[in-house]
């Protein structure tokens, strides 16, 4: 007769490896969400009248009509847990409570998200969703959350750490138990190659560790680090054929309108756009400049990022300062976009007749050799010709063009 423990292991292994089963809702996120998370200006400094200004500003400034439309409270909205175990909000930061400020939010056109941890403590040292999965799927759905960003604090090391399979599985059964439609946002920074199992239980999954502003750096924090722009986008094309509508490789929030230039706000947005990442915005909306709303708010762009085959753009050209990236598009169109990624601005030359357009992971090919495509400029929608006659331009230090073709 086989050990208990040779049988609880056997159990184990077979319930981690066996595939999920009316789980997550698969009906969400069929293209990559948008909003706005608090925690990349902000940190644990939020509270309920925070949430509501800029749930207002998105949608004074239009954001909310271009898509943004989850308001996501990050790490530091929690209380303690009463003596059933419910977890609560902070009663000084969010007197009115939760479910009025899902009300809010719902009652503006907006989607509310909230922010809890597989582990027993989140990264700001606040109450942990481990053990308490069901009870706290429950309790969010109770106050009408739509979303969910779940973190890997507290989870663990070495031989000792929670398998993460297991841990985004249950919180995934719990949503899905509790009975309201919730996107489930992985948050396990990459760690766990999580672009080869999350789609069976999430929405999306963090390709990295933190996002921070600066366009070309990493920065250490001790035991872990956070990375600039070009350092994430340069993890992302290896991966790409795991995203697509219903799961989506998330390279973090975005810090467009915290970084110093302009130029360097457009290429992130630009880039993510190409990347079919989520867009969530992670600035100070309610003080946002005119000009960081018009590359949020930009239609061209967000089309490109939001078109329904969802599949990420490859490097097509290269050299150390600039890159051409290519994006398949629906109806047989491509998004091209050029990134200098230098402190120089760079000439470039795209003889469309002498170079082959072809994604092969995805069966995609530009066919210049017959057929000319139209050419828009995609951050002014202007025509550009077509590419029957090679594309000369200049790209401003840090700056990214973007290029829509179109078959004639």
């Amino acid at each position: 007769m086989r050990k208990l423990t040779d049988i609880f292991a056997a159990f184990l292994a077979l319930a981690l490896t066996a595939p999920a089963t009316a789980q997550k809702f698969e009906e969400l996120a069929q293209t990559p969400p948008m909003g706005w998370n608090s925690w990349n200006h902000y940190g644990c400094n939020i509270d309920e009248d925070l949430i509501r200004q800029t749930a207002d500003a998105l949608v004074e400034s239009g954001l909310r009509d271009a898509g943004y439309v989850y308001v996501t409270l990050d790490d530091c909205w929690h209380g303690t847990r009463d003596e059933d175990g419910n977890i609560r909000p902070d009663p000084e930061r969010f007197p009115s409570g939760m479910a009025a400020l899902g009300d809010y939010l719902h009652a503006r056109g907006l989607k509310f998200g909230i922010y809890s941890d597989a582990g027993a403590t989140t990264c700001a040292g606040r109450p942990g969703s481990q053990g308490y999965e069901f009870q706290d799927a429950r309790t969010y759905a109770a106050w009408g959350v739509d979303y969910l960003k779940y973190d890997w604090c507290a989870t663990g090391t070495g031989e000792d750490q929670r398998n993460p399979r297991e841990a985004y599985r249950t919180m995934s059964r719990a949503i899905r138990a509790a009975g309201r439609p919730m996107v489930l946002s992985i948050c396990e920074w990459g760690e766990n190659d999580p672009w080869l199992w999350g789609r069976e239980v999430g929405h999306l999954w963090r390709t990295t560790g933190d996002i921070t502003n600066c366009w070309d750096c990493i920065v250490g924090h001790g035991t872990w680090f956070s990375s600039g722009i070009l350092p994430i986008l340069d993890r992302q094309e290896a991966i790409r054929a795991h995203a697509g509508p219903g799961g989506w490789n998330d390279p973090d929030m975005m810090e467009v309108g915290n970084l110093p230039t302009l130029q360097e706000n457009r290429s992130h947005f630009a880039m993510w756009a190409m990347l079919s990442a989520p867009l969530i915005v992670g600035t100070d909306v309610p003080a946002m400049q005119p000009e960081i709303r018009d590359i949020l708010a930009n239609p061209r762009i967000v089309a490109i990022d939001q078109d329904p085959l969802g599949i990420p753009a490859m490097r097509w050209i290269a050299t150390p300062e600039l890159e051409i990236w290519a994006k398949p598009l629906a109806n047989d169109e491509w998004a091209i976009a050029v990134l200098n990624r230098s402190s120089s601005a760079q000439d470039f030359t795209i003889d469309w007749s002498a170079v082959e357009l072809k994604d092969d992971q995805n069966g995609r090919q530009a066919r210049f050799y017959d057929q000319a495509y139209e050419i828009e400029e995609s951050w002014e929608g202007e025509a550009s010709g077509d590419t029957s006659t090679p594309m000369l331009g200049t790209v401003e230090p840090r700056d990214t063009l973007v290029f829509r073709l179109r078959p004639q």
